[in-house]
């Protein structure tokens, strides 16, 4: 049986004392999103890319031009991993990502990536879902607070075998882009942005939920490229999530990813994000500092 401790005398003060928020971003550089908007307005589609139901597939971005993922057929949401197109080391942070923006990502909001290059990958300049808002549940759209459904937790909570969670599909699409066996491309898979998912957490219990995604054919989300980007989506065998991920059962449908580029010039004064600044002595004196 669960102990519960009795509340001291002054425990609604305790709960009562004023948040502070851990990172106020205010400082962050913030995108140009008119100077993007300018340069997207004559843009050109150079490449697209079909991700089948229940199944991932890979693409590129180069660093100025722009990405789309769109619903196309039914509700359906998406698994996004993106890396450094020239170092697999480089990824999205999830988590720094949720630190710096909230647990759901929309317009002029960025998707940052790992140590130690903390830098902008790709910002979000369109979202079709942006009117959606927070719903009275505490739900969302375009989560960093989840992971991704994978075989692991399948087996741990009900023994099973299923090969189709986003984790191994985003597995399979990055051995089969960069001809890296399976368990090496596993290493680099990571934490996603959930592409039109709508989340957030119990209010009750904390626990992370999902409902019936609001998106339908003709929404996306589209982004500019910082970097240049390689990208995984995987069409989540959840469907819309309304009842339950991992599974053959529920409707899926396929996504669409399109990449276009703008015009030579059209991103005038605008430059890919250097690294991060940090000196990473880490508290110890180099040889130069010596």
């Amino acid at each position: 049986m669960t102990h519960i401790p009795t509340a001291p005398d002054d425990a609604d003060d305790r709960r009562a004392i004023t948040p502070v928020i851990c990172y106020p971003n205010d400082t962050l550089q913030q995108p140009d999103l008119s100077l993007y908007a300018s340069a997207r307005t004559d843009a050109v589609k150079i490449d697209e890319i079909r991700v089948n139901p229940r199944d991932a597939a890979c693409f590129t971005a180069k660093a100025g031009q722009f990405f789309r993922i769109s619903s196309i057929e039914g509700p359906q949401v998406g698994d996004l991993n993106i890396w450094n197109a020239h170092d697999l080391n480089e990824r999205f942070y999830s988590g720094k990502s949720r630190a710096l923006h909230g647990t759901h990502l929309t317009t002029g909001e960025r998707m940052w990536s790992s140590f130690p290059a903390l830098r902008p990958m790709a910002t979000i300049t369109t979202d079709t879902l942006g009117w959606y808002g927070m719903d009275a549940y505490g739900g969302s759209v375009h989560d960093v607070i989840g992971t991704r459904c994978d075989p692991y937790t399948g087996n741990l909570l009900s023994g099973s075998q299923y090969h189709h969670c986003c984790h191994s599909n985003l597995t399979r699409a990055l051995s089969d882009r960069t001809g890296l066996p399976l368990h090496e491309a596993e290493r680099h898979v990571h934490d996603v942005l959930n592409v039109f998912m709508c989340t957030g957490f119990t209010r009750d219990t904390g626990q992370y939920f999902m409902k019936a995604s609001p998106v339908r054919p003709g929404d996306y989300l589209e982004f500019f490229a910082e970097i240049d980007l390689l990208g995984a989506l995987s069409a989540c065998p959840g469907g819309d999530c309304s009842t339950q991920h991992s599974s053959d059962s529920v409707p899926c449908y396929p996504l669409l990813v399109e990449v276009f580029a703008p015009p030579p010039g059209a991103l005038q004064g605008w430059v890919s994000p250097a690294l991060n600044g940090y000196d990473r002595s880490h508290g110890r004196a180099t040889t130069k500092d010596a």
